[in-house]
């Protein structure tokens, strides 16, 4: 098989399984190192062993290629399938999902580069994916400060323009500042496809402060999707976080009111917002949105796991706008 195929998947395969992101970032490495050589001198480089010297290529990737240079599945990649290639989630639902309001790319914290979300996602069978990387607020997330997003912009429109079967969508999940306010200028969110706001700072703050502050980004007419609403972490890396306190009531009948869509985040560290919420802004009326918040390209397959759970939940199709046509999509975030 194709080498650089095999490194890809191996690395598709290993973030899906929130494997480690050094082994991860190894065999992505390796893809971008031999990519850079021509097809037809590698296998004279893998024999006279100057290709096992290139920078970017480790022992583990070396004998991948050579395994898929000599014509069959790496062992490697063999075993990756039989352990974790199977559907992360069954469900009826996520054959419906037809795209993802909210990944990030090597712009903000993303591992990789926006074609590379966007190929991965076309990969998929997605019909379009909005790029939501972070407002500059964040700066541990390296947050785009207003020059840079308007740069990706231009990015993002030419790489759009190269497709006729997909759609790759600007987008931004903006911080929601501790007043409520958008954490960008709004002449620039005024030009995105999808506005994501989310809660990333004092996460404790008192309840009916955080009840304000999250009034204040639904009400904001630029804001399309109301992100992790919550905030918890639920396992991962990065330990266990409580959910916020905030009137959930309130908070969902603004997004009904406001037309703003209840994010249903599917990392499996995030499962957020927890069951109970999902059926509260269902009674609400709300609108949802089945998203991965991926920072990989593997990640972007963790649409399984919110389907699963808003189809548990019983949160009708119809009701989640990544359900949707592109068309329809774009007509009710313009709206």
């Amino acid at each position: 098989m194709d080498p650089v195929a095999a490194l890809d998947e191996i690395a598709f395969l290993l973030e899906r399984s929130l494997a480690n992101g050094f082994k991860t970032k190894a065999f992505r490495t390796a893809s971008a190192a031999l990519a850079a050589i021509p097809a037809e001198s590698r296998s004279a480089k893998a024999s006279d062993g100057s290709l096992a010297k290139t920078k970017g290529i480790g022992g583990t990737s070396f004998e991948v290629i050579v395994e898929a240079l000599d014509g069959r599945v790496p062992d490697y990649l063999a075993n990756l399938r039989e352990t974790a290639g199977g559907p992360l989630a069954e469900s009826a639902l996520a054959t419906r999902l037809r795209g993802d309001l909210h990944s990030h790319s090597d712009w903000s914290d993303g591992t990789t580069s926006i074609e590379s979300m966007a190929e991965t996602a076309r990969g998929l069978g997605r019909e379009y994916l909005v790029l939501t990387d972070h407002s500059p607020h964040l700066k541990v997330a390296n947050g785009l400060t207003a020059d840079r997003l308007r740069k990706q912009l231009g990015i993002v429109d030419e790489l759009d323009g190269s497709y006729d079967d997909f759609r790759l969508l600007s987008g931004i999940e903006t911080d929601i500042l501790d007043d409520g306010e958008l954490d960008q200028v709004p002449e620039l969110l005024d030009r995105l496809d999808i506005v994501v706001a989310s809660v990333h700072s004092k996460l404790r703050m008192d309840s009916a402060e955080m009840t304000a502050r999250m009034l204040a980004a639904v009400e904001n007419p630029r804001t399309t999707v109301l992100g992790h609403c919550t905030g918890r972490l639920v396992s991962g890396s990065r330990g266990t976080r409580p959910p916020s306190t905030f009137d959930a009531k309130a908070v969902f009948a603004a997004c009904a009111q406001n037309n703003v869509a209840v994010e249903i985040n599917s990392r499996p560290e995030r499962r957020d917002p927890p069951t109970a919420l999902i059926k509260l802004a269902l009674d609400a009326g709300c609108l949802f949105s089945i998203d991965s918040d991926a920072h990989a390209p593997g990640h972007l397959d963790f649409l399984a796991y919110g389907a699963e759970r808003a189809e548990h939940a019983g949160v009708p199709a119809e009701r989640i706008v990544t359900t949707w046509p592109v068309e329809r999509l774009l007509e009710w975030a313009r709206g």
